[in-house]
């Protein structure tokens, strides 16, 4: 049987932008069936995905950042070793691991595109607790 559980991973980076994935979450799956983990940035999620994957406790576990150009280094770097990571996680264990993961060509830290991104991670949670509901219900009729 396919856990009700959820693991939601948060980057604390831009977390005013961030966290309204876990809102738009929320809109489709209580919080009481939700764990919620806040980690440094988008790098540090596919190994504590993986870790909350493994344990068994979660119908799939959901990672969310928002990754821009940091000046040091590009952001595609970061992202493509994030999603890669997110998948490999969800391969190893045969839990679901959802990435919520946005990188944006164009990004200034200005209150129009805060609004823009803001928005956005409140769909995009939204769609990712479609996707999680989905492959449950789907697994489930699976297994009977």
């Amino acid at each position: 049987m396919t856990p009700t559980r959820y693991a939601f991973v948060k980057a604390s980076w831009h977390a005013d932008i961030v966290d309204r994935a876990l809102d738009g979450f929320y809109q489709l799956v209580p919080p009481e069936q939700v764990d919620v983990f806040d980690v440094p940035g988008a790098f540090e999620m596919p190994l504590l995905s993986r870790d909350l994957a493994a344990t068994g406790r979660y119908g799939a576990v959901i990672a969310a950042a928002f990754v821009v150009d940091g000046g040091i280094y590009r952001h595609e770097f970061v992202a493509q070793a994030v999603v890669d990571g997110l998948m490999r996680a969800g391969m190893d264990t045969g839990v679901p691991v959802l990435s919520v993961s946005l990188t944006p060509h164009q990004y200034q830290e200005t209150e129009h595109h805060k609004q823009i991104y803001r928005a956005h991670f409140i769909e995009k949670g939204r769609e990712a607790a479609k996707a999680a509901l989905t492959i449950g219900k789907t697994r489930a009729a699976l297994a009977a």
